[in-house]
């Protein structure tokens, strides 16, 4: 799948201060807007996380990933922005953030006025929204899509993670009514860049995934691909002869022989073209993180032990053009 992209040139790798990430060429023209796809390049993780590992989970030590983000977020020039995170767990849920008076950032539900209280939780869900300055809002994946909206209008902007269980509640074009919603951003104003996530080359499922988009969507088939058959398949079809449909999110556990690939970047491709932005507005990025694990984490290639990516998404402070 990557030989197959790449002459689209639709996202480009930026280097700095020994780190690599990932920028969309659609979103680098504003000077006001600062965003990126981190890689696993750089970094001080090491065994199975071994990169710039920027999420917390139980294979790593806090205190490497705070570090990897304190790096991450310097090379950005980020390093003051209030950082705006949430407890993902593939939902539809999604949050406007807004910062406090002192320092931080409160989450405010879409449909309330009154911000989450957290307790020093973080909010559960899987999409922000924004338009004040010096917040980052970020998302966490390692094969899951990272999908990062920006109004240029308004200067707002969104970012949402989208798994199959997000893409199959419509979670993208959820996010593009809040924005209009709250700040009155026009569809067709909106920009989409839809960061690096697996491919249809990579992610195979079963009969009752097949089944479950073709009950929420018209010409569902569209967002499916035939499976190939091939020795590795076979194999995992026999050692797992009764799992069909996976509880977990892309890439979370072992896969038997699959009915079909699913093209999770279609589906949320699909869900913006419904939600009233132009095609020419949506970029998807070419990478597929189960086909290039030297640059990204992958949960279906490498396990559940692997690391974590990151996608920002922020507004910068006193610039006007």
């Amino acid at each position: 799948c990557y030989i197959r992209c790449l002459g689209r040139n639709t996202s480009k790798l930026v280097s700095r201060r020994g780190l690599q990430w990932v920028e969309s060429s659609a979103l680098t023209r504003f000077r006001w807007l600062v965003h990126a796809f981190s890689t696993r390049l750089g970094g001080a993780s090491r065994g199975a996380c071994q990169g710039l590992h920027l999420g917390f989970i139980e294979s790593e030590s806090r205190k490497a990933v705070e570090q990897n983000r304190q790096t991450f977020f310097q090379a950005l020039g980020t390093k003051s922005f209030s950082l705006a995170t949430l407890k993902q767990v593939h939902s539809t849920s999604i949050f406007r953030a807004i910062g406090r008076h002192n320092s931080g950032v409160d989450f405010v539900p879409f449909g309330s006025d009154a911000p989450v209280e957290l307790g020093g939780e973080l909010p559960v869900g899987d999409a922000m929204v924004t338009n004040q300055p010096g917040i980052l809002l970020s998302i966490r994946t390692a094969d899951c899509l990272p999908v990062l909206i920006v109004d240029p209008r308004h200067r707002a902007v969104a970012a949402l993670h989208a798994g199959w269980r997000g893409a199959l509640g419509r979670l993208a074009e959820k996010v593009v009514g809040v924005l209009r919603g709250i700040f009155g951003s026009e569809p067709q104003d909106l920009l989409a860049a839809i960061g690096p996530g697996i491919h249809a080359c990579c992610y195979g499922v079963g009969e009752e995934l097949v089944a479950a988009f073709g009950g929420r969507f018209v010409k569902s088939e569209k967002f499916f691909k035939p499976a190939p058959a091939d020795a590795e398949s076979a194999a995992l079809a026999a050692k797992y002869p009764n799992l069909f449909l996976s509880p977990f999110p892309p890439g979370h556990a072992p896969q038997p022989q699959a009915a079909a690939h699913l093209d999770l970047v279609a589906v949320v491709q699909d869900q913006l073209l419904t939600a009233g932005l132009t095609r020419n507005r949506i970029h998807a990025s070419e990478f597929c993180t189960a086909c290039r694990t030297d640059l990204f984490f992958s949960h279906r290639k490498e396990g559940a032990r692997t690391g974590r990516m990151m996608a920002v998404i922020g507004i910068k402070t006193g610039v006007r053009d």
